[in-house]
């Protein structure tokens, strides 16, 4: 083997307590901007949608493009972390991320909206996985989860501002619905100018090649896959020979992706990575959480604007419960694992709440008490925050610094994966139901299906007569209950697996591991601990500039 192949050896960054809160300002910032880009047309989709004059399936790509862009740049963003500079990275992804923006808002039709949230993908993906990658370069896995908690509170905090935000926007007449877009932007420039100055990391270079045919290929499979679900049962059969020409090519396009990741030297997806069991159960339960996360809660905004006639601003308040529930149990999960260094109590806790509160969602209808409803999305939120993050953590405790971008990318990318396949798959689920709920109960009313939806556009509940609004609202209320029952078994499977995940107390340093060796770290306490004072988060570094 080459000596290019060798991974190269890495040591600890030296930073305070301070210094490490003043370099992941910016990222936090970058990573603001990447859950905003998501969650700010949630609530305005359904507005969006129907003034492009789309139907539910565009309503579902506006989505799905943006995952599977995310998806299927995620591994090819930590693999490059592990090779060049990661600061360059982040501000170039930053800088992909504010073009996309800018190209959305521009958008004339459903089309030209996919493709330039597509753009808006490539960026977020790179965000979402160097925010992961670069705390981990800075940061000892013990101390990892009290700094994984700030990351949870961003996220509930670009959940909770982005639908409010996008919603007064929309309601705003002199602003409109482009400047869901545009409002990402300048929180874009200011994460580039906060990291230029503060985020100071080692540059590690190494002579490698990326991987673009097993990127590509797995690209395809999935893109493929997706536009499958998503066109299945409404522009053809099920069961058909579209059906058997797509799943078909989608399985040996992933044969393929298999065949070149074990022969390549430089795998996007490394494969020896899934030896490791950790590593393995939790892409499993990455999947399910993916699933469940995207491709349910997406739809809640539909669900409060036809079923229960609110505004965008409404919607986006309504949601609350699930995003107080995440910021509460993501932060203080990721103090209590920094203290004890113990995590999977909390992954299946969380992985059981999910379950529950999938199974309780799925009992919604139109006239659901909103009190109750709360309860139920809190459950959830509670649930999502004690999971999402951990698995990273669980993943990133198990490998050594020159792995740790692909690693993380790993979790990363099938989160993605399960959210992009969870919205196609969820989102067809709706429009069937919606379609057999809609025909039965005007069928009784004795009035044509297409006078309600608008011939396949999303319908605007407001102008509709009273017995006809009742109706559609009944039907995208249970459509949205029967989503909820589909995403219940996902996150069973995501239980079952962090069940099986062997607890590895978090180790206090970032030191280099055996390829493959799950190694269990001291629990005690010792030297190396960051404290509050400045001390030094790991022993003997080397000193890095940026």
């Amino acid at each position: 083997m080459s000596q290019a192949a060798a991974p190269p050896r890495t040591t600890p960054v030296e930073m305070t307590h301070r210094q490490v809160l003043e370099a992941l300002s910016g990222l936090l910032l970058g990573l603001f901007v990447a859950i905003l880009s998501s969650t700010v047309v949630s609530n305005a989709l359904p507005r969006i949608i129907t003034e492009l004059r789309g139907g539910q399936s565009a309503y579902t790509w506006v989505v799905t493009s943006t995952l599977l862009a995310t998806t299927a740049t995620t591994p090819l963003w930590g693999k490059l972390a592990d090779l060049t500079s990661k600061k360059a990275l982040v501000q170039v992804s930053l800088v992909i991320y504010v073009l996309g923006s800018v190209l959305a808002g521009l958008s004339q039709s459903t089309g030209q909206l996919i493709a330039c949230r597509v753009v808006q993908g490539i960026g977020a993906g790179g965000l979402t996985a160097l925010a992961q990658v670069i705390m981990a370069t800075m940061i000892a896995p013990r101390e990892r989860g009290r700094y994984s908690g700030y990351l949870g509170a961003v996220m509930a905090v670009g959940t909770i501002g982005g639908p409010l935000i996008g919603g007064v926007i929309v309601d705003t007449s002199w602003l409109g619905w482009r400047w869901c877009f545009y409002v990402g932007v300048p929180f874009a420039v200011a994460a580039l100018v906060v990291l230029q100055k503060t985020l100071k990391l080692p540059v590690v270079r190494r002579e490698a090649k990326i991987d673009w045919w097993g990127a590509s290929l797995i690209t395809a499979a999935v893109s493929l896959l997706l536009v499958w679900v998503s066109l299945a049962g409404d522009r053809y059969a099920w069961v058909s020979w579209q059906t058997a020409a797509m799943v078909g090519g989608a399985l040996l396009l992933g044969a393929l992706a298999v065949r070149v990741e074990t022969r390549v030297a430089e795998p996007v997806i490394p494969p020896k990575l899934f030896r490791n069991r950790t590593i393995a159960l939790a892409t499993v339960a990455s999947v399910a959480v993916g699933v469940g996360m995207f491709g349910a809660s997406v739809f809640l905004g539909q669900y409060f604007q036809i079923s229960r006639g609110q505004s965008p601003t409404m919607s986006g308040l309504m949601t609350l419960p699930m995003i107080l529930g995440l910021l509460v149990s993501s932060t203080v999960t990721g103090r209590i694992i920094t203290r004890t260094g113990r995590w999977k109590r909390y992954l299946v806790a969380g992985s059981a709440l999910l379950t529950l509160g999938f199974a309780l969602m799925g009992t919604l209808r139109y006239d659901t008490n909103f009190w109750l409803l709360s309860v139920y999305m809190a459950v959830i939120g509670v649930g999502v925050g004690m999971t999402m993050q951990n698995l990273v953590l669980a993943v990133q405790n198990t490998v050594g610094p020159h792995e740790l971008g692909a690693a993380s990318s790993v979790v990363a990318f099938f989160r993605s994966l399960g959210g992009a396949v969870g919205v196609s798959v969820l989102g067809a689920v709706l429009g069937h139901r919606v379609q057999g709920f809609l025909a039965d109960g005007l069928a009784r009313l004795g009035v044509p299906t297409s006078g309600a939806a608008g011939g396949g556009t999303l319908p605007d509940v407001h102008t509709l007569p009273g017995p006809v609004r009742t109706v559609v609202e009944s039907a995208y209320g249970h459509g949205a209950g029967d989503i909820f029952l589909v995403a219940t078994p996902f996150a069973l499977i995501a239980l079952i697996a962090v069940c099986f995940i062997r607890e590895v107390p978090l180790r206090r340093h970032n030191e280099p591991l055996a390829a493959g060796v799950e190694r269990a770290a001291p629990v005690a306490t010792g030297a190396g601990t960051a404290g509050k004072s400045g001390r030094p988060l790991s022993p003997a570094p080397a000193r890095m500039t940026g």
